[in-house]
Parts: C-alpha cells; sequence; structure tokens
C-alpha cells in the first residue's frame, strides 16, 4: 500500500502536484526527498525514484528493528576496519630496483670503462632481519663465487636464500648489463631490512592471550664488475681519536664569533 502510494504520488509530481507529494514523502521520513520535490529538480524516470523510496523504506525498517540490524549492516555493506591495511610497510618504493635505471654521461677517451652495477634485492622473506644481518654480512667483500661457496655449505635458512638471490643478480648481470664473465663480480653492498610485521594472537589458559608477531625481512645486495677490492687493515686506536678530533675541528659553530 505503502509503495503504490507512493508511485501515486510521484507520478502527481511529474504532472505538476510537487507539493502533494513531497507532503506524502514527509510523512513516510524522506528528507533528503522532499528538499529534492519542494525545489522542483528532476528525479529521473519513474522507475528510478521508486528504485530510490524502496530503498528508502527498507533502510528504515531496517534500522528501526535495532543494533542487530545496524550491525548486520556494518558488517556486510561496509569492508570492516582490519581488512583495511594502511601500513607503510606495503607502501614498497622500489628505489633500490631503480637504481639499475641511472644513466651515465659519455666516458671521455681514455677513461678507463666504468664498471658494472646491479642492484637486486628479495622482499617480504619469512626471515628474522638480525639473523639475515650476519649471513648478509658475511659475504659482504667476497667475490661471487667465494660468497657461493661459504653460502653453500652454511646450514642456515637464510643462507640457501641469499645464494639464490645472488644467482638471480648474476644472471641479470649477464643479461641486462652486458657483463662478459659471470665470475668477475664482486658484492659490494650487502644487507637486510625489515619487512612488514603482523600481530597476531596466542591463546593462553584460563582466558589469557598474547601477542606474537610473524616477522618478514627484506635483503638487499649489489654486485660490481671486477676483481674485489683488497681487504682494509682494522683502524687502531690512535687512528680512531686522530678521526675523531679532525671530525671535532670540522664542526661549524653557529651564532659564534
Amino acid at each position: 500500500m505503502r509503495v503504490a502510494l507512493t508511485l501515486f504520488e510521484l507520478r502527481g509530481f511529474r504532472r505538476g502536484r510537487g507539493k502533494m507529494a513531497a507532503a506524502v514523502l514527509g510523512q513516510l521520513g524522506k528528507d533528503f526527498l522532499v528538499v529534492n520535490l519542494q525545489t522542483g529538480e528532476e528525479v529521473g524516470s519513474e522507475l528510478t525514484a521508486c528504485v530510490v523510496v524502496a530503498g528508502t523504506l527498507c533502510i528504515q525498517d531496517l534500522r528501526s528493528r535495532g543494533k542487530l540490524a545496524l550491525g548486520f549492516l556494518s558488517s556486510h555493506s561496509v569492508l570492516p576496519q582490519s581488512y583495511i591495511h594502511t601500513s607503510a610497510s606495503l607502501d614498497i618504493s622500489r628505489r633500490w630496483e631503480k637504481k639499475n635505471k641511472i644513466v651515465y654521461p659519455p666516458q671521455l677517451p681514455g677513461e678507463p670503462r666504468r664498471p658494472a652495477e646491479i642492484y637486486h634485492c628479495r622482499r617480504q622473506i619469512k626471515y628474522s632481519k638480525d639473523k639475515m644481518w650476519y649471513l648478509a654480512k658475511l659475504i659482504q667483500g667476497m667475490s661471487i663465487d667465494q660468497a657461493l661457496a661459504q653460502l653453500e655449505f652454511s646450514d642456515k635458512k637464510g643462507a640457501q636464500i641469499i645464494k639464490e638471490v645472488l644467482l638471480e643478480a648474476q644472471d641479470m648481470a649477464v643479461r641486462e648489463h652486458n657483463v662478459e664473465f659471470k665470475s668477475n663480480l664482486y658484492i659490494a653492498v650487502s644487507g637486510s631490512g625489515r619487512g612488514q610485521c603482523l600481530k597476531r594472537i596466542r591463546y593462553h589458559g584460563r582466558g589469557y592471550f598474547g601477542i606474537m608477531e610473524k616477522v618478514y625481512c627484506h635483503y638487499f645486495v649489489k654486485l660490481v664488475e671486477g676483481p674485489p677490492p683488497p681487504r682494509e687493515a682494522p683502524k687502531t686506536a690512535v687512528a680512531h681519536a686522530k678521526e675523531y678530533i679532525q671530525e671535532l675541528r670540522n664542526r661549524t659553530i653557529i651564532h659564534a664569533l
């Protein structure tokens, strides 16, 4: 009966009797439609107007049923807030891989050839960044063959992951960076970074619970063409002291004479 009356009044609105339709819709609680009818705005076709009114009636009836209806609307019609991930760790900028696209100016005649540089990484590894750091620093400064040999005989999970990344970077150097010999590479930079960490609930007895974290990490590597440079001798205490004094003398003291 209410839908038939609404359809009748909407037809009357299209024939010029907008005030009567506004009064009927006002009694039904359609505030936003009353404004449109009183101002004389075009609603559209009769079918569109009926669909709008029927949807409004349905929502009004659901709201009148209490919190259960509102919970139904919030849980099914709207995406829950817990599913919308706003973590900054998901916003991966890919800056490390973009370094492969750097274009250098042409070299002058007689200038030594610039060695090729290959940047590669693997993200979101199910491993601790601290455990990965030890393995990453183990092979830094080694030739790629020596690094692969060291990782081959390591029984750690991260060693096999780093080995796969190094083989991928070695193949990329030959295919995309015009490296003639795949063994003529050394690891200039090797490091790890913190990935996305997911918090999960851990259930205990007597109704207690705890929070556990599922940690992930990133691994970054930079290969450079050529033999590895010789390792620097460790600095002595006197050398560290001289470097510290020089840093103090190089300071800029503002608002001074």
